[in-house]
């Protein structure tokens, strides 16, 4: 009875071990495919190629980065009555998320759009996405355009890149535009799916299986609640990389923790606009923009029924701003060589009116050096004549008495 209640056991306990194992072998194949995955997506690189009308590919030190540049302005502003516009998109942006703004900037100004490393048609390597070097390529590319001063426009994660190449570049930057770009992390944060892309392995399995609605939802976030978001945004993503995207999100937190972008701006002492969506969702619009107006200086701007992407949603209105900030910094350095100009003739003439002065000044007191001058060779000869009438009168006296004594002898010599 004892050995069949044993063999029972085991029949039992064989039965449901099978099972088990199965599953764990299948969690182990999965967690190695997980690896595999994760290992891939991490050393995953794409080659930059145009893939926007009329873009071009430009050199940098770090791969090509894709470019459009609109050229000189087609309204009645030439090229040197204002100043080029350079925009820079944010994270899982490109620079189709211009499209809608570009038409009604480029009448004006120049404007050049650019694709940041490891985005939209430019090179994605596995290599450095920090804010500091994403700065220093576009203001590489920049160099390559004959770009010597501009207004950089950035969107959210483009915001930091541009205020560092005004670090870097102080020279290249004439003003600011930020938009909708946090002063730091702590004003706001990313989904909880978003976040969970970014964690190792997890992050890798959702960039590989998630379905184009999921991402469409995440990218939502960066839109006005019941804005209906186009595919082509979702497109966007699905280019990018996951090192890319992975190092990009981190490289902003780093950059703006470890000083937020007002005390930064504040800093560089650069005209500054920022403009915020109202119904941004991953920032507080009317808390950033309070941390944006202590910058000394700093314009900021609310556009009302927009979300975190005012140049997508309400183009025209971001434009204004834009442009309106743009024509205060044109006519300021536009005026600037005229006052230089101005304030170096005004210091020319003083400079001969004070060397006339001078030389006016010495006038008298070189006629006054002239006339003691002829005084003194007067004293020297009236002083040598008398020195000559004495020695005359000496050589007379001697000559009398040398006289008197022939006469004086001659006397004797006669009886």
């Amino acid at each position: 009875m004892a050995q069949a209640s044993t063999g029972k056991r085991r029949g039992v306990g064989s039965r449901i071990g099978w099972p088990l194992k199965i599953f764990v072998g299948i969690l182990l194949v999965l967690l190695v495919l997980l690896i595999l995955n994760a290992f891939a997506l991490n050393n995953e690189t794409k080659s930059a190629s145009v893939n926007v009308a009329g873009a071009q590919l430009v050199e940098t030190t770090a791969g090509k980065l894709q470019v459009l540049d609109t050229g000189t302005p087609s309204g009645s502003m030439s090229a040197g009555q204002s100043l080029p516009i350079v925009l820079i998109h944010g994270s899982a942006g490109a620079i189709n998320w211009w499209d809608d703004l570009i038409p009604l900037l480029k009448p004006y100004h120049r404007v050049i759009a650019i694709d940041l490393l490891g985005y939209g048609g430019s090179d994605k390597p596995d290599s450095d996405y920090s804010i500091e070097t994403q700065a220093n390529l576009v203001a590489q590319a920049l160099g390559k355009l004959n770009i010597s001063r501009a207004v950089l426009v950035g969107h959210s994660l483009g915001g930091s890149v541009v205020t560092s190449v005004a670090e870097q570049s102080p020279d290249l930057v004439s003003g600011l535009v930020l938009i909708d770009s946090g002063p730091d992390s702590s004003y706001g944060g990313l989904s909880g799916a978003a976040k969970a892309s970014r964690t190792p392995i997890l992050g890798q399995a959702l960039w590989r299986l998630a379905p184009d609605s999921m991402i469409k939802k995440n990218v939502s976030q960066g839109f006005a609640p019941d804005y209906d978001v186009p595919d082509k945004y979702v497109q966007d993503v699905r280019n990018m990389t996951y090192s890319a995207y992975r190092k990009s999100s981190t490289g902003v937190e780093d950059y703006t923790d470890g000083k937020s972008l007002p005390d930064r701006l504040a800093e560089l002492g650069k005209p500054l606009l920022v403009i915020f969506g109202e119904e941004d969702q991953i920032y507080d619009a009317r808390e950033a923009l309070s941390a944006y107006a202590a910058v000394p200086g700093a314009k900021t701007h609310l556009i009302l029924n927009s979300g975190h992407s005012p140049q997508i949603e309400a183009p025209a209105q971001t434009a204004r701003a834009i442009e309106n900030f743009t024509r205060t910094i044109t006519r300021s350095e536009l005026a600037a060589p005229r006052k230089a100009a101005v304030a170096q003739a005004k210091k020319e003439a003083a400079e001969s009116k004070k060397e006339s002065g001078q030389k006016a000044n010495r006038q008298p007191d070189q006629a006054q050096q002239n006339a003691g001058n002829k005084s003194e060779q007067a004293k020297q000869k009236a002083a040598q004549l008398k020195q000559q009438a004495s020695e005359k009168a000496r050589k007379a006296r001697q000559e009398a008495l040398q006289a008197q004594k022939e006469a004086a002898g001659s006397k004797v010599e006669s009886p």
